[in-house]
């Protein structure tokens, strides 16, 4: 993950260098040459992501001089648009969020939680199939994805439960390899965790708005940022209604810096109105730059 770009691009190494750092572990080596068992492990690949997507962003400020009318990212990314908002330093962002792993990890045993992804139901029926669900447990819906696509996430009983109901009114529903149950009550334990972390942390006014997830609107003050990214563990993911917020902006292309390319699926699905291109590796930055020179 992100060799590519530091292969070709001098920002991109530096990047990695400087993230290396502020964590004081060789971070790029994983990224690069893994294990991939090890990178997975949330409290590595956290800080790696968020690397790799402000590596991606340098470049493409370098390739094509973009100046964004506003930034957003789907949880973790929230992290690297604060960066890129200048609201944030890299060395601070990589070493809380690699607490911010850790401390998700740590919130709940191993096994306990689930996280399942379900298609083809609105928000309201899903919540209801959440209540019928959870039996005295914990299952909510943790990311409201748009384009028909909702993630739910609490103790793996009642998710289990969640997808039996959930493939019963024929919509399609499928437990997620994921490490933990984000975004939903049982994180409670992170969010407190990271709530004493941030309280060392200095944030700047965002020089670009930042739209959070947790409420759907921009951010502008610094005042704010903390308790929004410690709201964000236990909250769900409102990322429909943040590409609403970014469409209503004005916005008429968006570029998804971050590893892969889901997020810009998604935009165009909820937004077609907005074109939407990844721009996270070398071919990927090429197309993105002659898309903004045409």
């Amino acid at each position: 993950m992100g060799s590519d770009l530091v292969a070709a691009f001098p920002v991109a190494r530096r990047t990695f260098e400087e993230a290396d750092d502020w964590l004081g572990t060789p971070l790029s080596r994983l990224c690069f040459e893994g294990p991939e068992e090890t990178l997975r492990l949330t409290e590595h690949a956290q800080p790696a992501i968020l690397t790799a997507s402000i590596a991606a962003y340098r470049v493409l400020r370098e390739l094509a001089d973009v100046r964004p009318a506003a930034l957003a990212g789907h949880s973790l990314g929230e992290w690297s648009a604060l960066v890129a908002a200048d609201a944030l330093d890299l060395g601070e962002a990589v070493v809380g969020v690699r607490e911010r792993g850790r401390l998700m990890q740590a919130a709940v045993p191993a096994g306990e939680g689930a996280m399942a992804a379900v298609l083809g139901l609105d928000a309201g029926t899903v919540t209801a199939l959440c209540t019928e669900a959870a039996s005295g447990e914990v299952v909510v819906a943790a990311n409201l994805n748009g384009g028909g696509q909702i993630v739910v996430a609490g103790h793996a009983t009642a998710v289990g439960r969640l997808v039996t109901l959930a493939n019963a009114r024929r919509a399609r529903a499928r437990l997620l390899p994921v490490s933990a149950p984000f975004h939903c009550p049982l994180m409670e334990p992170a969010a407190a965790g990271l709530a004493r972390h941030l309280a060392g942390v200095r944030f700047r006014d965002p020089a670009i708005p930042v739209v959070t997830s947790v409420e759907a609107r921009p951010v502008r003050s610094a005042a704010e940022i903390a308790g929004l990214l410690v709201r964000q563990v236990t909250a769900a993911v409102r990322w429909e209604e943040t590409v609403g917020v970014l469409a209503g902006l004005g916005a008429t292309l968006a570029l998804e810096t971050g590893p892969g390319r889901v997020l810009a699926g998604l935009v165009t699905r909820i937004a077609p109105e907005v074109a939407a291109l990844p721009a996270g590796d070398v071919d990927a930055l090429t197309h993105a730059r002659e898309v903004l020179a045409a």
